[in-house]
């Protein structure tokens, strides 16, 4: 299979996936409606589940190659961090609650999700030490609020505080990305 029909194959499998979830379909489902053998999925990944897998990864890459490439240009650290967490919320609004259910109900996916978790918190920690480097924020341990923010974020990876505040996920990013700079703001600036 060509790269070209490779890509193009996996990205309408995200497509379905993102929009309905993957726990109840099945190979043949799948075949069906990309139009395609079952043989030529198997030529992606060798089951349904490392199918799935592939197809979440891809989505994670591309929607972070699609975040940074807005957030990291910019050099401003907080402009940078609302950038980058309300360009992960437009992202994870792509995909539809039973995706989500679906992604963290699967060791598999659950493990994926984590790994970008942990990118997105890292690079979140970035950008607030550049922020009290610079100035920009009050003085502070930066990896102190930076452990606090991974650990709001596994709230929203685990669903913790979705289920507390009601908000989708997506949602959630762009909340988080509010407070942590209300945090982090000068006191002159608050």
């Amino acid at each position: 299979m060509s790269e070209a029909r490779r890509e193009e194959l996996l990205q309408r499998l995200e497509n379905i996936i993102l929009a309905e979830g993957f726990a109840g379909l099945t190979v043949d489902d799948l075949a069906s409606r990309l139009q395609c053998s079952k043989s030529t999925l198997y030529s992606i990944a060798g089951s349904k589940e490392q199918l799935v897998v592939v197809a979440v990864r891809h989505f994670f890459q591309e929607a972070t190659a699609r975040v940074e490439e807005k957030a990291g240009p910019i050099t401003d650290p907080p402009r940078r961090i609302a950038e980058y967490l309300a360009g992960l919320g437009v992202e994870m609004r792509r995909m539809s609650p039973e995706c989500y259910a679906d992604l963290v109900g699967s060791a598999a996916t659950s493990e994926v999700y984590a790994k970008y978790s942990l990118a997105t918190a890292h690079r979140v920690r970035e950008s607030i030490q550049d922020g009290v480097a610079s100035g920009a924020f009050r003085a502070l341990n930066a990896d102190f609020v930076g452990a606090a923010v991974s650990l709001l974020i596994d709230g929203i990876q685990h669903g913790e505080l979705l289920d507390r505040s009601g908000l989708a996920m997506a949602d959630a990013y762009t909340e988080l990305g509010g407070l942590v700079l209300a945090a982090l703001g000068k006191p002159d600036q608050a």
